[in-house]
């Protein structure tokens, strides 16, 4: 049975390059929506599965057009950088984007992190 990864991270998502996966426009750890709301996560859930039927190249990542709210306020809410999408936080060089740029290395707090790790570098 193919796997489908369903995510609200874009991308995160794209950096790990699944072999397919379904992104909604939901907050993190909300990844199927509000909690005690059923239909919404069984549509949401009908939706991913739907686009995963159409998706033959691997690596796809499919918008389930699922959103949190119809006008991306708890985005504005929810980061210090009121960035609009996923999408555009990746973008390089966006002036609201603080997070720092991503790197193929390991990153460490602490030097005791990286010898856990088994890191020699």
């Amino acid at each position: 049975m193919p796997t489908l990864c369903l995510t609200s991270a874009y991308s995160i998502t794209a950096s790990v390059n699944p072999p397919r996966a379904a992104f909604s426009d939901l907050p993190l750890g909300h990844t199927v929506g509000r909690p005690h709301q059923p239909e919404f996560q069984r549509d949401l859930l009908r939706r991913a599965l739907n686009a995963a039927v159409n998706m033959d190249a691997p690596g796809t990542i499919a918008a389930t057009g699922v959103t949190w709210d119809s006008d991306g306020s708890w985005k504005r809410r929810a980061t210090p950088t009121g960035m609009e999408s996923e999408e555009d936080a990746s973008r390089d060089g966006d002036p609201g984007d603080s997070r720092n740029v991503r790197v193929d290395t390991p990153q460490y707090q602490y030097e005791s992190d990286r010898l856990a790790a088994g890191s020699g570098s």
